[in-house]
């Protein structure tokens, strides 16, 4: 995406360096309200476009132009929630955030080809796993802004109501039941149980490979989930699959359809995951949740809209 240049004669723009120090933050902010990198880089495209409609005299005129970009940016996200909602009902299958590979694997920017520009990835911590950006889905847009700002962002809530157009005590309220939705759907882990996840995966994608369906119902939960995202553009199983043995049982006839898939071990998210390629094109990226050393969900992105920061990962990657 190019970077939004100034209206001006000529010169290079004064404050150009000081706007564009604000875009990874935008990213982020975005991203994590909206689950897409691709809306997120339009929203903040659209606040650059807003800033640069304004003429440099009602720029001047702005005390804090991170603070009205991260405003603007974030009213443009919670228009765009609502009318997602919709459109996500009309979704062909599951809908899954977009995944997001880590740093040093990130090299093909959004048209795959140029490389990233740093500004534009995005921190990946525990408030953009998988599993948390999907219990996100299931607020409502005012009470994922609100959540997403506070907690996350540490905006006060006098800045999220001004958003929002709430009171901040409503929006302490958003916050807070947002808040519990997180502690009803992660509760803590225990940070040996968290590393031993990447050799959960490994065992994983071990048996996955191998087509052994009993070492895959030994790593799965007994109540353990399987989510595709084909968004009918690619096949994907329109519902979920549920139980440890079809679990297992799907992922090893998967296998046997496509042979010459080769599977590497990544991170998804912040998360160990795992990514498939097909001629050194990448054709899903699995995330994982876990009860215990044990999987409980995966979430599996298939749709090729969704994978565009991985089309061109290092050869080497793994986690």
């Amino acid at each position: 995406m190019t970077s939004p240049s100034a209206p001006h004669d000529g010169g290079p723009d004064p404050d150009l360096s000081v706007i564009m120090r604000e875009r990874r933050q935008l990213i982020n902010v975005a991203y994590r309200l909206l689950g897409s990198l691709a809306e997120a880089e339009d929203v903040v495209q659209e606040a650059y476009a807003r800033w640069y409609a304004m003429s440099p005299q009602q720029r001047e005129g702005i005390e804090s132009p991170g603070g009205w970009l991260t405003t603007v940016t974030s009213r443009l996200c919670l228009d765009l929630l609502g009318s997602a909602r919709a459109r996500r009902e009309r979704y062909v299958g599951e809908w899954i955030p977009e995944p997001l590979p880590n740093g040093t694997q990130w090299v093909g920017g959004r048209s795959g080809g140029a490389p990233v520009d740093p500004a534009d990835r995005v921190t990946l911590d525990e408030s953009v796993n998988m599993a948390f950006l999907v219990v996100l889905e299931s607020m409502t847009p005012a009470e994922r802004v609100a959540f997403v700002l506070h907690d996350v962002f540490r905006y006060s809530f006098a800045e999220v109501a001004e958003i929002v157009g709430r009171t901040p005590a409503a929006c302490r309220q958003l916050a807070s039941s947002a808040r519990r939705r997180i502690r009803a759907a992660q509760p803590a882990v225990a940070p040996a149980a968290a590393a031993r996840r990447a050799d959960v995966v490994k065992s994983f994608k071990q048996a996955w490979e191998a087509r052994d369906i009993d070492a895959l119902v030994g790593l799965l939960a007994p109540d353990a989930t399987a989510t595709g995202d084909g968004g009918g553009v690619v096949p994907a199983a329109l519902r979920p699959v549920e139980g440890a043995e079809q679990v297992a049982r799907f992922f090893a006839e998967r296998a046997t359809a496509v042979p010459d898939v080769v599977i590497r071990e990544c991170t998804v998210n912040g998360q160990p995951g795992l990514v498939a390629q097909l001629d050194g094109v990448a054709v899903s990226v699995l995330a994982f949740d876990f009860a215990g050393d044990r999987v409980q969900r995966i979430w599996a992105v298939l749709n090729p809209e969704k994978l565009r920061p991985w089309t061109k990962l290092r050869p080497w990657t793994a986690g």
